[in-house]
């Protein structure tokens, strides 16, 4: 313990010497303690002794301003920038720092006009310099955007903003040059994803998709493993009715990344308008299991499954749905039914139809195709009077236009009747009523 104390003051009175790293460290030390006064001291004494540390110059000047002292905080950053006046990206601080502390005051935009122009004349036409500038001295925008690279993707991709600024939509020769720029850049720098994107996205705003697409195939040979724009550019060819282009750029991609959502949300788009229902449902479902989704987005997808006889398919996508959403009963209600009608997995479905009833308000009746699901297992589990009651409550419970659904349950309960040799007379008066509803 002597010996801490003894370093402690050692360490103490090298820190009063004036030395900046360890001043800073004893700072440190002292913000955690929670010692604010004594931490600040020393981070000042740090920054005397080291004026031009940013961070160390960044935290004085915003204890300053916490205090209140405005004037001193922009003395300590106009000291810091003139010290540091072969660093634009100083420079540029310290008129974003002029900026955001003037807040409409003349003479701070004018100082902060005055460094970004001292910036500029060294660094001529950078897209930062060219931004602020033109945001702070509107009337300059037109010069300032003539100034940028026309190779460059930044420069490129502001004097698009700008151009927009100043000029009409419908103004040919302005939209001319915002597109010459943009393909030169493109072409000197292809790989560019955030010059791509806006480049295409300038040509397909414009009305022009093929000049969209080309870009954007000028970025995928270059940059193959730019996923998420190769999914554009296959988006893209579906809307210029390219689908066979589209189709091959999107499934090509799924090689790559077999879980690229995008890809599999437009493919799903494609196939279902184009009324291949089978493939449509297939990306549809890797896109739930990807990203998930509503419950109705599930049973929606699942109910297609079973009407195409694919039970299978249907309980997959369920079982990932009721993981997700343990306790809905639109989802437990059509997993259930889907294990029932998947041979691989009907004896597991007695216990899911208990666990979705069990999710029902009091008082509430389960949907007749769930009961008529629900009767089927406690058929197969030998309990035929219960049965026969879940298909009396869904034959009362079933809609006026479900005839098909309605004669179905029918001639079943007809069945376990003269399976029984009970109701016989009853059970011909159930057939005759199914047959009026759905003839045979």
């Amino acid at each position: 313990m002597r010996s801490f104390v003894i370093s402690w003051c050692l360490l103490g009175a090298v820190a009063s010497a004036g030395n900046p790293h360890v001043d800073f460290a004893f700072g440190v030390l002292a913000e955690r303690r929670g010692d604010d006064a004594r931490a600040a001291e020393l981070y000042e004494s740090a920054r005397v002794a080291d004026p031009t540390a940013g961070p160390l110059v960044r935290r004085g000047v915003s204890r300053l301003l916490d205090e209140g002292n405005r004037s001193a905080a922009v003395a300590m950053f106009r000291d810091y920038a003139a010290a540091r006046g072969d660093d634009p990206s100083v420079q540029l601080e310290y008129a974003d720092f002029l900026v955001n502390q003037g807040r409409g005051d003349a003479l701070a935009e004018k100082l902060a006009v005055e460094t970004l122009d001292r910036v500029l004349a060294s660094h001529p036409g950078s897209p930062p310099v060219v931004q602020r500038l033109a945001s702070l001295v509107p009337d300059r925008a037109a010069e300032l955007a003539a100034s940028l690279a026309d190779d460059d993707p930044a420069a490129a991709m502001l004097f698009a903003s700008l151009s927009r600024g100043l000029h009409d939509g419908d103004d040919v020769e302005a939209r001319a040059e915002v597109d010459r720029r943009f393909l030169k850049a493109v072409d000197a720098h292809p790989r560019d994803p955030a010059l791509a994107r806006r480049a295409s996205e300038h040509f397909r705003t414009t009305k022009r998709t093929d000049e969209a697409i080309d870009v954007l195939r000028t970025h995928a040979d270059a940059a193959p493993w730019s996923l998420d724009l190769r999914a554009r550019l296959g988006v893209l060819l579906f809307t210029a009715g390219r689908d066979d282009e589209g189709r091959g750029e999107l499934e090509k991609l799924l090689v790559i990344a077999p879980e690229h959502k995008l890809a599999h949300q437009a493919l799903a788009k494609h196939f279902r308008k184009a009324g291949d229902d089978e493939m449509a449902m297939r990306h549809s479902a890797e896109l739930l299991r990807i990203r998930g989704g509503d419950p109705d987005e599930f049973v929606k997808l699942a109910d297609e499954f079973l009407a195409a006889e694919q039970p299978a398919k249907a309980r997959i996508l369920l079982e990932k749905a009721a993981f997700d959403h343990p306790d809905d009963f639109s989802i437990l209600r059509a997993l259930a039914i889907a294990t029932r009608r998947d041979p691989a997995t009907r004896s597991r479905a007695p216990r899911l139809f208990r666990e979705a009833e069990s999710l029902l308000a009091e008082g509430e009746t389960p949907d007749p195709a769930f009961l008529s699901e629900s009767a089927e297992c406690l058929i197969e589990a030998g309990q035929t009077k219960a049965a026969e009651e879940r298909l009396r409550s869904a034959i009362r419970a079933m809609p006026a236009d479900a005839k098909q659904e309605t004669a179905t349950a029918l001639r079943r309960l007809a069945g376990l009747w003269e399976a029984g040799n009970r109701n016989t007379a009853a059970a011909k008066a159930l057939r005759q009523r199914a047959d009026a509803l759905d003839p045979p």
